[in-house]
């Protein structure tokens, strides 16, 4: 397996409890900041790529949604999972 295919069956298995539950709001909420991270590293290298600025956007826009969810739900899981992913300081 690479890498990338590790890394996202341990933060599905971490979050998500199990390997099959990738569909759970907090272990998406994981994988698209994972993504998030790696586009602020590539437009700090390609400044003019303003498509993929839009996408970056519309993914902050789609976690923002899904950690509302969470904490309207299970407010101290939100509050966990905001303190791991480093979410807020």
């Amino acid at each position: 397996m690479s890498k990338n295919k590790l890394e996202t069956k341990d933060l599905i298995i971490k979050y998500g409890k199990l390997y099959s539950n990738s569909g759970n709001s907090s272990v998406q909420v994981a994988l698209l900041t994972r993504k998030i991270n790696h586009l602020q590293k590539h437009f700090s290298i390609n400044k003019d790529d303003h498509c993929g600025r839009k996408g970056l956007l519309n993914m902050v826009a789609h976690r923002r949604k899904l950690l509302d969810y969470i904490k309207s739900k299970k407010h101290k899981h939100y509050l966990y999972l905001i303190k791991d992913l480093g979410l807020r300081h």
